[in-house]
Parts: structure tokens; sequence; C-alpha cells
């Protein structure tokens, strides 16, 4: 379900790049560092996208290093190293395993199992650390795999769900900006529920698996309305990226927003 939050890397300059891409490693280094060799493979941009916003917010002490990896050995990269990137570790761990088990519960996945079971000597750890954000995304993973072991009935329960999953990671302090973190999240998850919907209904409809975009999907105006879907819950995260002291990263968050985001939308239209 990840891996839609991305920047367009295009249209970023140089220096926005290079920070761009220190964070993606930092977070690739941090979870080598923590979880291991497989914690280092759930990585994915859509935390990046997280940490770069409440690394901005809360302008956490950074440091910055360079190394080599095994993906991309030939040329040292810059990795920067903060807690707020540790925070995103562990969020990235903890909906890695929960995804995991879901899989081996609903498709007997035995990979899943297999990875789920490596990763589970760490998630007691994480619970004990992030007890709101563990308990946010169990209970929500659970009303998830109610809600789709059902026909789907309405189009917005599942992606609410996961919206509310997902703005509890975004809050990282209680603080005066725990409530715009916390409503971005929210319409960031319906846009990357929605999104993974309207990517995977063909397979899903042929599989019989449930999808909330089949409600629609007979409508001769079907791919407009889920671009509406689409781009209203991301006005609502424009708005509050807008309004949010951001100053370091804002360009990176703004491409990644107004135009990185929608690459697998217009590659989805271009196919079908």
């Amino acid at each position: 379900m990840f891996g839609y939050v991305v920047a367009n890397i295009d249209q970023l300059n140089e220096e926005n790049k290079a920070i761009y891409q220190g964070y993606y490693c930092g977070l690739c280094r941090s979870l080598k560092k923590h979880y291991g060799n497989l914690g280092r493979l759930t990585l994915n941009y859509d935390m990046t996208f997280m940490v770069l916003l409440l690394a901005d917010l809360f302008d956490p002490e950074t440091t910055q290093h360079t190394g080599r990896c095994l993906v991309h050995p030939a040329k040292e990269r810059s990795m920067a190293e903060n807690e707020v990137i540790d925070y995103g570790a562990a969020m990235n761990i903890l909906l890695a395993y929960y995804n995991m088990m879901d899989d081996w519960k609903d498709e007997q996945k035995k990979s899943a199992k297999t990875a789920a079971k490596h990763l589970s000597k760490y998630i007691p750890g994480i619970r004990e650390q992030y007890p709101r954000q563990a308990k946010a995304i169990l209970e929500g993973m659970e009303a998830l795999g109610r809600e789709e072991n059902t026909a789907p009935a309405d189009l917005d329960a599942a992606a609410n769900i996961f919206g509310r999953l997902l703005g509890q990671l975004f809050v990282y302090r209680k603080d005066r900006w725990a409530e715009d973190c916390r409503k971005f999240g929210e319409a960031l998850g319906r846009f990357v529920y929605w999104m993974d919907a309207y990517e995977d209904l063909p397979k899903d409809q042929k599989k019989g698996n449930y999808n909330p975009m089949v409600l629609i999907a007979d409508r001769p105006d079907y791919r407009q309305r889920v671009e509406e879907m689409l781009k209203d819950t991301l006005g609502e995260c424009a708005l509050i990226l807008e309004r949010l002291p951001l100053v370091e990263h804002l360009e990176i968050l703004r491409n990644v927003l107004y135009s990185g985001i929608w690459s697998k939308f217009e590659g989805e239209k271009e196919k079908k």
C-alpha cells in the first residue's frame, strides 16, 4: 500500500535533490542499524516524506555521514542522521510487521510469515517506546481487516480507517502542531488508500478481493470521480502544509505534494 508519496526528482534543484536523497539514505541507514538487513528492505519513500516534514517542523540536531551500501556500492552517498529519522524507521518497521502479519492471515503468504517472524523481536521495544503509535497501527490494521472481510458498501470506510492510522504516526509530539499533523496524516492516508485501490482494481476484480472502487467503477465518469477524490484529500494536505512553519524542506515537500505524488495516477491513466 506504500510507495506513492514520492518526489518529482527532475524538478528539484541539486541542493534539494541532495537533501531528499540524504534523508532517504539516512532512513535506510537507521533501519539497518536498529533492525538489521531485513529492516532495511521495508524502506519506502512515504516514510521519507513524513520524516522530512517532521524534521523541518521540530528541527532536530542533524549530522551527515557518507558511505556505500549494497544497493549503491560504486559511489559514496550522503546520509542524514537525527532522532526524527530514527522515529520514522521505527514506524516503518511497525507498519511493515503488521502488514506482513495481515498478508499471512489473509493470503497465507509464507514469505510474509517468515519475514514477520524475523522482525517480531523488535516489536516489543518499539511498542514500549511508542505505545500510542503502536496501538493505533494494531487497532487500525485490525479494523481494516474487518472492513476488508466484508463486501464494500461505503467508498470512504476503509480509507478513513487507514487515514486515522497514518494520522497518529504524523503526531510526533503532543504540542501546538499535533492537531495539524494528525489531520495532514489522515488526509494523506486516505489518498494513499484510494490510490492503491484505484491501481489494484483490475487485479482485485479478477480475484474477488475487497476494493471500494467497485462501487463507482461502472460509472462513465469513474476516472474523473477518482481524480476529484484524490485532489480533495491533497487539497486538505496543501492547506495544512502552507500554514505550518516549514522552511528548510518546504520546497521538497511542495514538490512531492503538488507533482511527484501524482506520477502513479498519471501512469495508471495512461495504461487504462
